[in-house]
C-alpha cells in the first residue's frame, strides 16, 4: 500500500504546530438504573460498561496515523469535494488490510477540525490531556452568580469533546476517517445547498466512494455535532448500501420547527450569526492543499469562481424577509420559507421513517434542537436496540452531560460512541444494543431510564388560568392562579406588550447555545424576564410530581391590530421563589392555522402536539378586538416538581432574540400590546401530562 506521511503518538504534537504555523501563514497571507426491564442495562451501562471503557482507555491496536490531506473527491455532475483522510499507521505507512470508516461531511471547513483533533491527539500524546479536562471539570464556585458556567464547564471531562470531533484515538482503534468539506463550504466547489435534495445525494455518492477504496472495508459510519450531527442524519435519506451506523451529537431532523421558522418566527440569535460564520468560513482559502503538495490551480479557480457567484448564501433572504412589508413585497427564494412544499422547506428536514441503520442520538431539552429529538426518536423504525437517545439538562454547548463517566452516571460519550460503531461497524458484541434506549435527565430531578417518551403512567389535564392572585409573583405584570378546575368568574382582559427583558432569560439562553446562561440570574431564574409578563401559578404540589411530554398552551386571546405573536413558558417555581424555566413555545397568531393530520391529541380532544401548516397562503390576520383562540405547542418535557415546588405559566408578547417574525407580520402587529382574555365561557388553560394531581 502506498506509503504517506506516518504521525506517531510520540509525534503527534509536530502536526499541530505545522497546521497552526500554516493557519498562521494564511492570515499573514442520579440512580444508576430506573426503570429498566430485562432486555437493557439501567443508565450506567451495568455489566458491559467497563468492557465499553477498557476499550478507549486501554491498549489500541495502533500507535500513530498517517493523514492523506485534501484529497479530491468528484460527483456524478463534475463538482470537485475536498476530502481529509486519516489513515492508522504501521510501520510509517498506512496499515494493511481493509478497515471500517467513520465520516463526517463538514459545513465550517475541515480545516477547522484538523486543527482541533491535532492539538487534542498531541495533548493526549502529552499526557496533559485528561488531566486538564478533570481539572476543567472540577471547577466550581458556588454562590458567585456563576453557577451555569460550571454547569458547562463540568462537561470537560464527559468525553463531550472527543465525541464531537471525530478525535484520532478512533484511528488507534482501527478506523480510518474521513473528513469531507460539503458542497459550497470549505474547499469544496460549487454553491452551498443549505441541507438541499443535492446535498443529501452529495453524501451518498461520498459514502459509496469511501466504500470502493482499497483501504475500505465497506462499512461505514457517520458522526457529528451540531451542524455535522445534522449531516449524518441526512445521509440516511438516500440509504447507502454501505452506511452501517448513525452517532449525532445535538443535530436536528426539523431545522424548520427547531429554528428556521418556530411558530411562525425565526430564531434569529442564532440563525443569523450561523449564516454569517458560515459564508465566512467558506471564503477561507485551501492552504491544506498548498501545504501538502496538491494545489490544483485549475480546481481553485473553479473554487474561486463558485465564491464569487454565491458569496452570501441565504442571507439576502433574511434582508428580503425582515424588510419585506407585505408577501407581494417578498422575493420568490424568500416565499420557500412560507411555503411548506418548496424545495428549501423540504430540504430542511430529514425523514427519519426512512432510517433503517443503527442511530444513536444525544440531545438536550434547551438546546437549540430541543423541539425535535424525542420525537425523531419515536418516529425511527427500528427496534430499541438499535436506536438511543440521551437527552440532558443543558443547551447546545455540551448537552448537560456532566457527570458522564462518573459512579452511578451514564458512561463517557466518547465511551458510547465507540462502543456503537465498535458493534454496528465492526460486529463487536460488546453488549451496546442493550444500553437504556432512553437515558433522561430530569428537569428538577436526576438521571434515569425512561422505558419510553412520553412516559406511560402520566395523563393529560387541563390546568386552568385565572386572575386569582397567587402571592408568589409580584413582579410580574400580573400575578394569576392555576388551578385544574375552571375558577374565572367572570371577563377579565390581562394586557401584556413587548419588551426586551427577554435578554434576561432562558428563551435566550437557549439560542444563544448557553452564552448567557453563565449568568444565574439569567439562565435558571424567570424573574427578571417575568416583569414583561403575566404570571399563573399553582399551588404546590406534596409529592414529587412528574411532568413527560409535549405541551400546549391554549389560549384566548385579543388584539388591537391584525396581527400577533405570543409566548408561552411553563415553569417550576422553587420555595423560595426561583421560576426555572422548564419549557418554551411560541406562535404568530395570524399563522395559527394547524395541520390535523400531523397533529396529536390527548382523549379528550386537546391538542398536545399541535403542527402548523406555516403556509403563507394559509394566513389568517386576526381581527381588532375579536378573540381567537391560539394552540402553542410547547416543548417537550421530562420534569419532576419536588414536594413544595409550583408550576407555573408565563405569558408573553415577546422573547427576541430566540424569536423574532418576519417583518410582515410584526408590520400588521405594529408592536400593539396584546390581550389575555379569561373569559370562563372560553377558558384558557395548558395541557401537560402529570403522574399526579396538583392540588387546589
Amino acid at each position: 500500500m502506498k506509503a504517506g506521511l506516518s504521525i506517531r503518538r510520540t509525534t503527534a504534537r509536530s502536526l499541530a504546530a505545522t497546521v497552526a504555523l500554516a493557519v498562521s501563514a494564511m492570515f499573514v497571507a442520579p440512580s444508576a438504573s430506573g426503570e429498566q426491564n430485562e432486555r437493557f442495562t439501567g443508565i450506567d451501562g451495568g455489566e458491559y460498561a467497563a468492557r465499553w471503557t477498557e476499550a478507549v482507555d486501554g491498549p489500541q491496536p495502533y500507535n500513530g496515523i498517517v493523514p492523506d490531506l485534501a484529497v479530491p473527491i468528484t460527483m456524478d455532475d463534475g463538482t470537485v469535494l475536498a476530502a481529509d483522510i486519516i489513515h492508522p499507521a504501521e510501520d510509517g505507512r498506512v496499515a494493511g488490510g481493509q478497515r471500517p470508516v467513520i465520516l463526517q461531511m463538514q459545513g465550517y471547513g475541515k480545516l477547522l477540525m484538523l486543527i482541533g483533533q491535532a492539538l487534542l491527539y498531541a495533548a493526549d500524546d502529552l499526557g496533559i490531556k485528561a488531566p486538564l479536562e478533570n481539572w476543567i471539570g472540577s471547577l466550581n464556585l458556588p454562590g458567585v452568580g456563576l453557577d451555569g458556567l460550571f454547569e458547562l464547564t463540568r462537561q470537560a471531562d464527559s468525553g463531550a469533546i472527543e465525541a464531537a470531533v471525530q478525535d484520532w484515538a478512533l484511528v488507534d482503534a482501527g478506523y480510518t476517517l474521513v473528513q469531507v468539506d460539503l458542497r459550497g463550504t470549505g474547499s469544496s466547489q460549487g454553491a452551498w445547498q443549505v441541507f438541499g435534495d443535492r446535498e443529501k445525494q452529495d453524501i451518498a455518492q461520498v459514502i459509496d466512494w469511501i466504500t470502493r477504496q482499497p483501504w475500505s472495508d465497506g462499512n461505514v459510519g457517520t458522526m457529528g455535532t451540531s451542524f455535522t450531527a445534522i449531516t449524518a442524519l441526512e445521509a440516511t435519506d438516500r440509504q447507502p448500501p454501505g452506511l452501517k451506523a448513525v452517532f449525532a451529537y445535538e443535530g436536528s431532523a426539523d431545522l424548520f420547527n427547531d429554528i428556521t421558522g418556530t411558530g411562525g418566527a425565526v430564531g434569529v440569535g442564532f440563525l443569523i450569526p450561523w449564516l454569517l460564520g458560515v459564508n465566512a468560513l467558506k471564503m477561507l482559502p485551501d492552504i491544506t492543499s498548498l501545504a501538502v503538495g496538491k494545489f490544483d490551480p485549475e480546481q481553485q479557480l473553479q473554487w474561486l469562481r463558485d465564491r464569487l457567484a454565491n458569496p452570501l448564501t441565504l442571507v439576502d433572504m433574511v434582508i428580503n424577509g425582515y424588510t419585506a412589508m407585505t408577501p407581494d413585497q417578498l422575493t420568490d427564494a424568500t416565499r420557500q420559507l412560507v411555503e411548506p412544499n418548496s424545495y428549501l422547506r423540504q430540504g430542511l428536514k430529514t425523514d427519519v421513517t426512512r432510517i433503517q441503520v443503527p442511530t444513536f442520538m444525544v440531545g438536550a431539552w434547551f438546546d437549540i434542537f430541543g423541539n425535535s429529538p424525542t420525537a425523531t426518536f419515536n418516529a425511527i423504525p427500528l427496534p430499541r436496540e438499535q436506536k438511543k437517545l440521551i437527552m440532558g439538562d443543558g443547551y447546545h454547548a455540551g448537552a448537560g452531560v456532566a457527570g458522564f463517566g462518573h459512579t452511578g452516571m451514564p458512561p463517557r460519550l466518547d465511551v458510547l460512541q465507540r462502543a456503537w460503531f465498535d458493534h454496528w461497524l465492526r460486529g463487536i458484541d460488546n453488549g451496546i444494543e442493550k444500553y437504556s434506549p432512553l437515558t433522561i435527565k430530569q428537569q428538577g430531578g436526576g438521571w434515569d431510564d425512561a422505558p419510553q417518551f412520553p412516559r406511560s403512567e402520566v395523563t393529560y389535564r387541563r390546568f386552568y388560568l385565572n386572575d386569582l392572585p397567587s402571592g408568589t409573583s409580584p413582579h410580574s405584570v400580573y400575578d394569576g392562579g392555576l388551578s385544574a378546575t375552571p375558577r374565572q368568574a367572570g371577563i377579565r382582559d390581562l394586557t401584556v406588550a413587548p419588551g426586551l427583558l427577554s435578554l434576561c432569560g432562558r428563551d435566550v439562553a437557549q439560542i444563544t447555545a448557553g452564552v448567557t446562561s453563565i449568568i444565574e440570574a439569567c439562565g435558571n431564574d424567570s424573574r427578571i424576564w417575568e416583569n414583561d409578563g403575566l404570571s399563573f401559578t399553582s399551588s404546590p404540589v406534596t409529592m414529587p410530581t412528574t411532568l413527560s411530554g409535549p405541551i400546549t398552551a391554549h389560549l384566548n386571546v385579543v388584539h388591537d391590530a391584525t396581527d400577533g405573536y405570543w409566548v408561552a413558558t411553563v415553569n417550576d417555581v422553587a420555595p423560595d421563589g426561583t421560576s426555572r424555566e422548564i419549557a418554551t413555545g411560541q406562535l404568530v397568531a395570524s399563522m395559527r392555522q394547524i395541520d390535523d393530520a400531523t397533529s396529536k391529541k390527548s382523549p379528550n380532544g386537546d391538542y398536545t402536539a399541535p403542527t402548523y401548516y406555516l403556509d403563507l397562503d394559509k394566513r389568517e390576520p386576526t381581527v381588532p378586538d375579536v378573540p381567537v383562540t391560539l394552540d402553542i405547542a410547547l416543548t417537550p418535557i421530562e420534569a419532576v416538581l419536588q414536594p413544595g415546588h409550583r408550576l407555573r405559566v408565563d405569558i408573553y408578547a415577546s422573547n427576541f432574540p430566540k424569536g423574532l417574525p418576519p417583518m410582515m407580520f410584526l408590520a400588521d402587529s405594529g408592536l400593539r400590546p396584546e390581550h389575555l382574555r379569561l373569559d370562563p365561557d372560553a377558558p384558557s388553560w395548558i395541557n401537560v401530562a402529570l403522574d399526579n394531581p396538583i392540588p387546589e
